[in-house]
């Protein structure tokens, strides 16, 4: 006999692991999700006045360095290669992102080539931060004042709510400097947009006879007792009904407004880096899709804030206070039973969508060679942070 997995969030986790279960004919797999739509954040629909393919939630280029993770999606998708190219506005004049040898020059009106531009930022960072410990001593480090200060702060400050002096260095890692004129925001081997969109993608990975899917359908616990195993993608803390606390994220909102010509921004994505300019960045969707032709424009003005009741959380903030949470949590985890937490939701860690695609494929295989032997099947896959 089947047994029977329900899966919690219709999202690039879930979808991954309903399929991968689905594929090897000895489940049956039921994915709920409370949203009227599949693909989590990384939905896709078209506008309904231009035609457009706007990414609902924001833009997702996909981006890995993993083939196996490249080869894989593109089973359910055609997708074309896509360079996404960041602009900064800052109180000196527009820049390129991340910072590169043309910002460099620019930003100081100097002529430096590569060894004398990494001679120059070397000169530029505070050398007594020896072990920065926040993502403030951090950039101070790696570019100093003038940078940090132009590029960073404020919009670091209107990203996560907080001072930067309590986020983790390791954030900085994520966009670093380069001495060479490449401006490319991700240094991935491969890059791209599906050729219509992450919805579809979705939807090709959830077409499967042994997967049903219920929209509009809000999980409860109750659930639990009717499947031999959960793999739930939700909030973590909302699992169990914020009985400890809510952990702490930050959610985007948007203001969307129609452009009445071909381009209103002459980019997809410029950031605005000044705390006195509301919103942290623009986004214009047609450029995510530069083989289409569109006569009008959308655009996106992006605010972050704190994540209220009603709100759909985007990013884990993961402060001091949150690890103290996250570990209370994790340890009523573990007296679940026949659950799996996954996801960026579920583990409460920053992931993008190749690590959740990644890890669900490595969680599915285990499981399956496992004959769902679901009492002693893992909690968490991975307690590290991300």
């Amino acid at each position: 006999m089947k047994k029977k997995i329900l899966i919690v969030g219709a999202g690039f986790s879930g979808a991954v692991m309903a399929r991968e279960l689905a594929v090897t004919n000895n489940f049956e797999v039921l994915v709920v999700d409370e949203r009227n739509h599949i693909a989590g954040n990384c939905y896709t629909a078209r506008d309904g006045q231009t035609n457009i393919m706007e990414h609902v939630y924001g833009p997702h280029i996909f981006n890995t360095n993993n083939e196996v993770v490249w080869k894989y999606i593109q089973n359910f998708g055609e997708f074309i290669p896509y360079t996404n190219r960041v602009k900064a506005v800052t109180a000196k004049g527009i820049f390129s992102l991340p910072i590169n040898l043309l910002t460099i020059n620019q930003f100081f009106k100097t002529a430096l080539n590569p060894s004398q531009a990494a001679a120059f930022m070397s000169a530029q960072g505070d050398s007594t931060i020896v072990d920065p410990q926040n993502f403030e001593e951090q950039a101070l480090r790696l570019m100093g004042k003038d940078c940090y200060e132009n590029f960073f702060k404020g919009y670091t400050i209107k990203q996560w709510g907080c001072d930067p002096k309590e986020l983790p260095a390791s954030i900085l890692n994520r966009l670093p400097v380069r001495y060479s004129y490449d401006d490319n925001y991700y240094n991935s081997r491969f890059q791209g947009i599906p050729i219509d969109g992450y919805t579809a993608v979705v939807s090709n990975l959830l077409n499967h006879p042994q997967i049903k899917l219920k929209l509009n359908h809000k999980y409860t616990s109750e659930m639990n007792s009717h499947f031999d195993h959960v793999f739930y993608s939700g909030p973590l803390d909302a699992y169990f009904d914020f009985k400890l606390g809510r952990l702490g994220y930050r959610t985007i909102y948007f203001e969307k407004e129609l452009h009445d010509g071909p381009d209103f921004q002459g980019n997809p994505v410029i950031n605005y880096c000044e705390e006195t300019v509301l919103y942290t960045r623009v986004h214009e969707h047609k450029h995510f899709t530069p083989w289409e032709s569109h006569e009008q424009s959308i655009y996106f003005k992006e605010y972050s804030k704190e994540t209220g009741p009603t709100d759909i959380p985007y990013y884990p903030k993961r402060l001091n206070t949150d690890k103290i949470l996250l570990k209370k949590y994790r340890e009523l985890a573990e007296g679940e039973k026949n659950v799996t937490f996954i996801g960026r939701l579920g583990t409460y860690r920053y992931m993008d969508m190749h690590h959740v695609i990644d890890e669900a494929l490595k969680i599915s295989s285990l499981f399956a060679a496992e004959a769902g032997s679901s009492d002693t099947f893992l909690k968490f896959f991975n307690t590290e942070d991300s």
